[in-house]
């Protein structure tokens, strides 16, 4: 990108000749590809079989942070969507809102971030749009996506489709994300520095569904509200108990200290690089297997719990130290702006 300007300017919105230097030298150099470059308001492209679409928007702060930023995210957490509906990620809409005054400099790395997540993930940005909003009117950058994706033959995903005495079955290790981001605001220091565990997991499903097919019930990234927010919204929709044992939840050392110095649970934290998958008890070993067998963090995953007919509608926690206790819906957003 030619450095002619150092900031944003509503000019870069008005689509003229700033616009079109943007659109160019951005946009266009560093996410080219056959659908993009054809530079039209929309994208033609032939699918076949069932298709899975989802849509997103990502206001992360701060934009950078360890392991990631917001534009990697944004991918990332477009192309899980897809993923938890079964789902091969194949074509992305990105489109930005930008505040008047942003830094030149600080759109590229994101750009560049955005080229590399949606290699990484086999994926392709085929349209969007850019918007300048007045300096104060919005906060840097905010990004909205949707995707689309070709789902598994054999993926039969469904909330319905959960049963009592299947398992459930967690990734990796959990809360990495927002405390990677907590980290950074609340200026905390460890031995090494903590990192969002964003990144793509529909290789990890997609094994799941071509060995175990329909005996994969459901799937879940347990993002905002983490872990305990997902268990309780499944639990209720399906009037079922969603029994967990503490002991068994991966979570790193330095996340679990980061938890404690600023008085958060685990479970209640963001994930952007982990599933909870509802396995038929009959495969969950295997399923479970098979998981570790896959790079990081796949080598974590874990059996955290069943499904139960008690306590139908919430979650149970068995405790480290034998107890019990209810897993509450959280009342409000422990994290704010962590994704």
């Amino acid at each position: 990108m030619e450095k002619t300007f150092e900031r944003f300017t509503l000019a870069h919105g008005s689509g003229g000749e700033l616009t079109s230097q943007l659109l160019e030298d951005g946009v266009f150099k560093l996410l080219q590809n056959e659908y993009l470059q054809k530079r039209h308001d929309g994208a033609v492209f032939e699918l076949s079989g069932r298709l899975a679409f989802t849509t997103d928007s990502y206001v992360v702060s701060p934009l950078f942070f360890p392991g990631g930023c917001i534009g990697d995210l944004a991918v990332n957490g477009t192309v899980n969507d897809l993923a938890m509906c079964g789902a091969r990620p194949k074509f992305l809409s990105l489109s930005f809102i930008l505040e008047e005054g942003f830094s030149k400099d600080e759109f590229h790395a994101i750009l560049s971030a955005i080229r590399e997540a949606s290699a990484t993930a086999g994926v392709l940005v085929v349209t969007g749009d850019t918007k300048v909003v007045e300096r104060g009117k919005g906060d840097k950058i905010f990004i909205n996506t949707s995707g689309i994706g070709q789902v598994h033959p054999q993926a039969q995903v469904d909330a319905g489709n959960i049963r009592p005495g299947d398992r459930i079955l967690i990734s990796g290790p959990v809360a990495s994300h927002g405390m990677a981001i907590m980290s950074v605001r609340e200026g905390l220091a460890f031995e090494s520095q903590l990192q969002s565990d964003t990144a793509p997991v529909h290789e990890q499903v997609l094994a799941l569904l071509d060995a175990f097919g329909s005996d994969i019930h459901f799937l879940r990234d347990p993002t905002r509200g983490g872990v305990a927010t997902v268990l309780n919204e499944i639990a209720r929709q399906t009037n079922l108990g969603m029994a967990i044992t503490e002991q068994q939840i991966p979570l790193e050392g330095q996340v679990q200290s980061a938890c404690e110095m600023l008085g958060l649970d685990p479970l209640y934290v963001a994930n952007e690089g982990i599933f909870i998958a509802w396995v038929s008890e009959a495969v969950s070993v295997a399923a479970l297997q098979q998981l570790q067998a896959l790079s990081p963090p796949g080598q974590q995953a874990a059996i955290i719990g069943k499904v139960v007919t008690e306590h139908p509608g919430q979650v149970v926690l068995q405790t480290f130290i034998g107890g019990r206790r209810v897993v509450a819906m959280p009342s409000g957003e422990q994290l704010p702006r962590i994704c």
